[in-house]
């Protein structure tokens, strides 16, 4: 099963000055805009693996859905294999789409109850043209099977199966046009605790197997150390902090990248003394705050940071960055860091 010839010249995917901006009106007339995606900068190599993480609220599932032109951008760019999918019109799209897809967070929502799943995984051949050696039957049971599903249930409606199951049927529909990069919107979020695992282990086998590039969204830091090389943490709309794995994981300079990582439950981590706590709850995407977004929750902020907007900075020559006025050097001490719900 191939994915495609891959272009190693840049990077698969370059997101520039993303941004998306949606109207809100009120009683008296127009207030906002909801600044949900406010100007996003990363990249993702061919066969790459990245993880958007953050809260509730921050921008993650905003910017999968325009990561494949399922909302439009109010502006900046997002490049794919070298193309421009922002200025791209329907026709230029179609033969990008095929490369291009994305696995739902609601594994029911997003299967239509009224097709059996055969149809289902069959539908974007269908949509893009594709005529699969050996015929759309034999590709639908050959992805079935790569996802660990019987093929004699290509029949059965989408309420016939577990919600794992149904993901795995919206898993081999991403696949079944061979992308070069699949989007998995909190993949495993809806599913039972007793299935993430099997989930998550398949996303990392197809993605190891396949060469295929996956962008993860999710709020699980235990699910995105598990599948993801490279990691980029949103607050309000922005990425505070970008980096390796295991950079991030080891040494946040981010104090919301510390909070974030001290809220993982972590066996004999019971002694609340010295825990930072953060004060109050993120402030609304219609009015962030001056300056820097995190300074009403962090316990760092100064004068500095109401007045002056941190720019996304590397520092020291690593490869991981941050926009903090005052980032942090030393090492996660979990003992010593909490963030309060």
């Amino acid at each position: 099963m191939t994915v495609g010839m891959v272009d190693q010249s840049g990077p698969l995917l370059r997101v520039r000055g993303l941004t998306k901006h949606f109207p809100v009106r009120s009683g008296s007339g127009r207030c906002g805009p909801v600044r949900a995606v406010d100007g996003l900068d990363f990249e993702v190599q061919a066969g790459g693996t990245l993880a958007l993480v953050g809260e509730s609220g921050c921008g993650k599932s905003t910017t999968a859905r325009l990561l494949v032109r399922l909302l439009e951008p109010t502006g900046g760019s997002i490049e794919f294999a070298g193309r421009d999918l922002t200025r791209a019109g329907r026709r230029q799209l179609r033969p990008l789409r095929a490369q291009l897809q994305i696995i739902f967070q609601d594994p029911y929502a997003s299967l239509n109850p009224r097709h059996p799943v055969g149809q289902i995984i069959a539908m974007p051949l269908r949509v893009n043209r594709i005529s699969p050696p050996g015929g759309t039957k034999a590709r639908v049971r050959e992805l079935m099977e790569l996802v660990g599903l019987n093929p004699e249930d290509a029949n059965r409606y989408p309420h016939e199966f577990s919600g794992g199951q149904c993901q795995r049927v919206g898993i081999a529909r991403a696949l079944a046009t061979g992308p070069r990069l699949v989007v998995a919107d909190e993949p495993v979020s809806a599913l039972d605790v007793s299935v993430q695992a099997q989930v998550v282990n398949l996303l990392r086998r197809l993605h190891r197997d396949l060469g295929l590039a996956l962008v993860l969204i999710s709020h699980d830091l235990a699910v995105v150390r598990h599948l993801c090389q490279q990691v980029a943490v949103m607050y309000l709309g922005r990425i505070v902090e970008i980096g390796d794995r295991d950079d991030i994981y080891e040494r946040p300079q981010h104090p919301y990248t510390r909070a974030l990582l001290s809220a993982v439950p972590q066996v004999g981590r019971l002694d609340p003394a010295g825990w930072l706590r953060l004060a109050a709850d993120a402030a609304s995407p219609i009015d962030p705050p001056s300056g820097c977004r995190f300074r009403t929750r962090c316990p760092k902020a100064r004068d500095r940071c109401a007045v002056e907007e941190p720019a996304l900075t590397r520092r020291d020559g690593g490869g991981q960055a941050t926009a903090c006025h005052f980032p942090d050097s030393g090492p996660l001490r979990p003992e010593r860091v909490r963030a309060s719900a």
